[in-house]
């Protein structure tokens, strides 16, 4: 197996992505890494085959990236996590709950579509 790297500018983000799905490359996920205590890093790894491919795209805590989501729409779940995270806004969502996402108690799935519940015991009677 090998896993390449490719260094991707925010503004050849969008076209870069809609080039591997089209060349039958699949979305496995995102990460965010740390570089320093402004700049960050996000990687969007593919794999093809059993072969992985990996694109890094610079950006700032705080900054904002091109959303992927109009391309693959599943994508919209990570970006709103790398958002709510390190405050990198995506432009373009295809999908935004406004930092909503997950809440201790939602309303309806209109509002939060993932929400945290507790489970209590019944007492015995």
């Amino acid at each position: 197996m090998s896993i390449e790297s490719i260094n991707v500018a925010p503004g050849e983000l969008v076209a870069k992505v809609t080039q591997l799905k089209n060349d039958g490359w699949r979305l496995v996920t995102f990460s965010s890494v740390e570089l320093n205590a402004t700049d960050m890093e996000v990687l969007y790894h593919f794999d093809k085959d059993l072969k992985l491919t990996n694109l890094r795209v610079p950006a700032k805590k705080g900054g904002t990236l091109p959303s992927v989501s109009g391309v693959l729409f599943g994508a919209f779940l990570i970006e709103t996590e790398i958002r709510d995270q390190f405050s990198i806004t995506f432009e373009g969502l295809v999908l935004d709950y406004q930092g909503k996402l997950l809440t201790d108690c939602a309303q309806t799935p209109a509002t939060s579509p993932f929400c945290r519940y507790a489970v209590k015991a019944k007492e015995a009677q």
